[in-house]
């Protein structure tokens, strides 16, 4: 069982990721949700009180602590590295900050809550990919499951874990079998033994062209459309 933990303090983060050791979870999740809005603070004091906080956090609790982050940082690759020499023991990808809407007959900022669709694993899929085999951290995948090819492509990319929630909100629990049943065919079909096989095996390190990945692939990608 995996705790997800939010708080503020580093003092309050590390009380309650003792609490959640000593009631028996068998790892942690930092659920880092914190946005910058202030101007005066820099990228690097951002980048820092993560940092600092994985280590305060690993310093006083034995089981296992992921770290989940968002994706609006100047660099990604790096903060990675970052977090992974920290002893971040994993890296969740992406938290979604859920953006406000306007209620224009309130004149009120309203909370707006958006169930995720296949389309939003395409980011996952590439710092994903960028990350495999950079970092020490397992890579988990959070944001855009909603089905067996899902789960595959996460798996390709360099993920340990793929994370299914909007999916089964939507269609329930039951839903899960469904998936693994998918999930076993697609793999019989295609001669996968394993997983494990198939991990990392479309990771930037692994595939012939890894300009995909950058921004060298920009004309390709716009050439790409075809209007309808």
């Amino acid at each position: 069982m995996i705790a997800s933990l939010n708080g503020v303090t580093n003092g309050g983060w590390v009380q309650y990721a003792r609490q959640m050791e000593q009631a028996g979870a068998d790892a942690l999740e930092l659920n880092i949700y914190h946005i910058a809005v202030d101007a005066d603070e820099s990228a690097v004091a951002v980048e820092g009180r993560y940092v600092s906080l994985v280590k305060a956090v690993k310093a006083e609790v034995k089981i296992p602590v992921a770290v989940k982050l968002g994706p609006y940082f100047s660099s990604m690759a790096n903060m990675a590295k970052k977090l992974d020499a920290a002893g971040a023991d994993a890296l969740v990808l992406f938290n979604r900050f859920y953006q406000p809407d306007y209620d224009l007959e309130a004149l009120e900022v309203v909370p707006n809550l958006i169930l995720s669709t296949s389309h939003e694993l395409l980011p996952r899929l590439h710092w994903i990919a960028v990350l495999y085999g950079v970092v020490k951290a397992d890579l988990a995948l959070t944001g855009g499951v909603h089905n067996a090819t899902d789960v595959v492509k996460a798996m390709m990319a360099g993920a340990r874990i793929a994370m299914m929630t909007s999916a089964l909100l939507k269609r329930g629990v039951a839903y899960l079998d469904t998936v693994i049943t998918e999930l076993l065919l697609w793999m019989g079909e295609h001669e996968y033994d394993s997983i494990r096989q198939m991990q990392g095996s479309m990771s930037r390190n692994a595939v012939p062209q890894p300009a995909a990945f950058e921004r060298a692939n920009y004309l390709k990608v716009l050439s790409s459309y075809a209007v309808r």
